[in-house]
């Protein structure tokens, strides 16, 4: 998703290290970007990583297989869960399903 100049309407500041800044201005003058361009693409991209990765759940190759053989086996109720799907069958009746 480019940004273009209409659609900026806050400023940022920050300070870095003058050589960082040495890096960032390479890097900005290899892709034909300003400065300021360049951190901002640089600072939403990884915000989308950030954000991206808190809302995915990675597993294991063996956690996969035991998440998916749980879902097509699942284990026997606990007593106690069998006793409040009943509470909630007498409670509900026949609007339950």
């Amino acid at each position: 998703m480019p940004i273009t100049d209409s659609t900026r309407t806050a400023r940022v500041e920050a300070r870095i290290a003058p050589e960082a800044l040495a890096v960032v201005r390479r890097a900005a003058e290899l892709q034909g970007r300003s400065v300021s361009d360049f951190l901002v693409a640089a600072a939403l991209k990884d915000a989308q990583r950030t954000i991206e990765d808190a809302q995915i759940i990675r597993l294991s190759v063996d956690d996969q297989q035991r998440f998916a053989e749980l879902l097509l086996n699942p284990p026997p109720l606990a007593p106690a869960m069998e006793r409040a799907l009943q509470a909630r069958q007498n409670l509900l009746g026949d609007a339950s399903k």
